[in-house]
């Protein structure tokens, strides 16, 4: 009796297809999605060609989609803010892949985003996003379910006005 464990595998665990989970083709939970978000984050090839910056608008575009989420691309020009907002019923994941932003939650709490960042929210987090560099930024935003709607907020947290995004 081994004292560890009375469980002991002969051979090679690999070869037991049953045992194992199957990979799935698309992420369900909030692991999975950071783990998308790093994986294209680290893959700058899919990504890189497509960033461009705006002076006057916040430049977006949506990289990818799946079911029932949908990966979005933005650049932040120095200035460049979103306000203060939630995201309706959308959890998701932020990561910074380039340059730094500021993310100001709505309670008042302040952080500092650097290159491979990752801040994952739930539905109803309400916060701003800021570039306060002299240097563009780059953001990943994962949002699982999609994203349909962006409540902005005054800065007591009340909702101001609603915006639906389309897609």
């Amino acid at each position: 009796m081994n004292s560890d464990s009375d469980l002991q595998i002969a051979g090679d665990i690999l070869e037991v297809p049953h045992l194992l989970r199957p990979e799935r083709p698309h992420p369900v939970t909030v692991a999975e999605f950071a783990g998308l978000a790093r994986s294209l984050a680290g893959d700058r090839a899919q990504w890189e060609h497509l960033v461009r910056y705006d002076a006057t608008t916040r430049w977006y575009h949506r990289l990818r989609t799946g079911p029932g989420y949908e990966v979005w691309l933005l650049s932040w020009v120095p200035g460049q803010g979103s306000g203060l907002h939630d995201h309706g019923r959308s959890s998701g994941v932020l990561t910074l892949l380039d340059g730094e932003l500021t993310e100001r939650s709505g309670h008042g709490t302040t952080r500092t985003l650097r290159a491979g960042a990752q801040r994952v929210f739930a539905p109803g987090y309400v916060h701003e996003v800021v570039n306060d560099t002299l240097e563009p930024a780059v953001s990943l935003h994962v949002y699982f379910p999609g994203l349909t709607e962006m409540t902005m907020h005054t800065a007591q947290c009340a909702p101001a006005a609603e915006e639906t995004l389309s897609g």
